[in-house]
């Protein structure tokens, strides 16, 4: 079914509305839905080089606002988040990350929003947690940013053979997107 899913919204990406969809997708991918935007932004990229960083800020909107409605969630309705969790097969990350959360609640929505780790998960816990609503809003909009022009940029900069070798080697490039963002943060604090 996922298979199914994942092809259906990759051809979305050539649909004369990809750009509605686009933002459905990236809004609905915060909260519930399992395929990552991404699917569409690369081949959208690839067929419009001239509007990468539109589609990239389209997806970064579409999915901070997706994050307050999962955020939304776990906060009001308690409940249905958790049920949303249990559903997505994460109780049991949900379980393990109340510790994170409390003690290193910036970095677990930092590296949520940045990689590939399902960010529905991460603004849920986040509303269930009482995490800081205004710093939540601010690092979802700095990494899922971050992350959707990244992305925007390979494609449109080397095209499809560079996007190939980024989904071969992910894990490297989140552990130096993670790494720079560390350092990112730590340079601000120190100033």
């Amino acid at each position: 079914m996922l298979r199914k899913l994942y092809h259906w919204t990759l051809r979305l990406a050539a649909h004369r509305r990809a750009v509605p969809a686009l933002a459905a997708v990236s809004f609905a991918e915060s909260a519930f839905f399992p395929v990552p935007p991404d699917v569409m932004l690369a081949p959208m990229v690839l067929a419009r080089p001239d509007r990468a960083y539109v589609y990239a800020a389209i997806c970064t909107l579409g999915s901070v606002l997706g994050g307050v409605a999962g955020y939304m969630i776990g906060y009001f309705l308690e409940p249905v988040g958790l049920w949303l969790l249990g559903a997505m097969g994460k109780a049991d990350v949900f379980a393990a990350s109340q510790a994170t959360f409390n003690e290193h609640g910036v970095w677990a929505v930092a590296i949520g929003g940045f990689t590939p780790l399902p960010y529905k998960v991460v603004t849920i816990a986040s509303g269930i947690f009482g995490f800081s609503f205004p710093l939540f809003i601010l690092l979802s909009v700095l990494t899922r940013g971050a992350r959707f022009f990244m992305v925007a940029f390979v494609v449109r900069t080397f095209g499809p053979a560079m996007l190939a070798v980024v989904e071969r080697r992910l894990l490297t490039f989140t552990v130096i997107g993670a790494a720079l963002m560390a350092a990112g943060f730590a340079a601000a604090a120190l100033l």
